[in-house]
């Protein structure tokens, strides 16, 4: 049984809330509170009156505007997120996660791929911390102690308004366990080159703590195979050519072999999957997104749920980008990867900022 199965059979002295446009601050006896025609409210709910459906989302995010959709006096656990916007601006959002009185984000990464939907917000997940339904419905269950304070900040960092932003945030106020640690996620994009064909997933100092999960984004640049190159965990001091933790290829590392493909003598295509821990939902995927034609992207995911990556002080966590020459050698690949490193430590850390919006897209 998994711990938390086993924790649901026990009562707790915790206060359950959830912050919605509804309730936008999570107090008790505080949702649907809004009456037809006040600002931010819906058209649609002007013959039903206060109570119904007045408020259901953040109805308009313009350019540069920040907006603060959670501000939680602790001490709690936010355990469930739910976010949904229209696809083409997952990339424009960034999501910043403050703990406690902490003047930096531990968590800022693109809205989109922190839910492993960072293609084109098409993405469909069955993972156990993440799970994106049909359409765009992004869920997340990591769980999120704090204990003075969460703070969750959304952004505008698009060239036009955003006319609706759904989400749900629920926690439970309860005491925090001393060895609890605080999530953290960091975005990091390059494009690899021939000559240092490897892309740096997470670079950090601020131990102890464990690694509990990658996202990747892979545009391939190059043509026919990508994914030869190994993952590399860097524990605790280790040398630029020793990391104590070594995969084999990168399909490995996520779970799957052989280039993901069934049958090489009839379909050269790789196959989709999604997983409790590891997944490939989109693979060799053609996004929709109006960018003009372009190479194959893949969106990965591999979570280090039942086998944490634990470290004192520091962690470096790369992936090589190789392929094949004709003559079987490998070849170093110029692809444009994006990726989100998870982890959990003991302080409230910053991560790597966010580059401008221009940044966050393919060459």
């Amino acid at each position: 049984m998994f711990p938390w199965m086993s924790d649901l059979t026990r009562l707790k002295s915790a206060k359950t809330r959830s912050i919605s446009a509804e309730n936008p601050d999570g107090r008790k006896g505080g949702g649907a509170q809004a009456s037809p025609g006040e600002p931010g409210t819906t058209p649609a709910a002007a013959g039903l009156g206060k109570g119904w459906k007045v408020r259901p989302c953040l109805r308009h995010l313009a350019p540069g505007q920040r907006m603060v959709l959670a501000d939680i006096d602790g001490p709690g656990v936010v355990q469930h997120m739910w976010f949904t916007v229209l696809t083409e601006v997952h990339r424009w959002i960034p999501l910043r996660i403050y703990y406690d009185d902490s003047p930096t984000p531990s968590v800022e990464v693109p809205l989109g791929d922190f839910f492993t939907n960072g293609i084109d917000g098409l993405a469909l997940v069955n993972s156990m911390p993440i799970a994106v339904n049909p359409k765009g419905g992004m869920n997340s269950y990591w769980p999120m102690p704090f204990r003075k304070r969460f703070r969750l900040e959304i952004a505008n960092d698009g060239p036009r308004p955003i006319d609706e932003v759904f989400y749900q945030i629920t926690y439970s106020l309860e005491d925090v366990p001393d060895d609890a640690a605080y999530l953290h996620a960091s975005w990091r994009r390059s494009t690899t080159s021939r000559e240092h064909p490897e892309h740096t997933i997470l670079e950090h100092t601020g131990g102890p703590g464990h690694y509990v999960g990658t996202y990747l984004v892979w545009n391939q640049l190059s043509t026919l195979w990508w994914g030869e190159g190994e993952v590399k965990f860097f524990i605790d001091g280790d040398g630029p050519g020793s990391p104590t933790i070594c995969g084999t290829g990168t399909e490995d590392y996520f779970g799957g072999a052989w280039g993901f493909v069934m049958d090489h003598t009839k379909d050269q295509r790789p196959t989709p999957y999604s997983t409790a821990f590891l997944g490939y939902p989109q693979a060799a995927y053609e996004p929709t997104l109006k960018l003009g034609p372009r190479p194959p992207a893949h969106g990965l995911y591999r979570w280090h749920i039942p086998d944490p990556i634990r470290f004192e002080h520091d962690l470096r966590v790369t992936v090589q980008a190789l392929g094949w020459w004709p003559d079987g050698r490998y070849q170093p690949l110029a692809d444009d990867i994006a990726s989100v490193a998870y982890w959990y430590q003991r302080g409230a850390g910053p991560v790597a900022p966010l580059p401008g919006i221009t940044e966050r897209f393919p060459r």
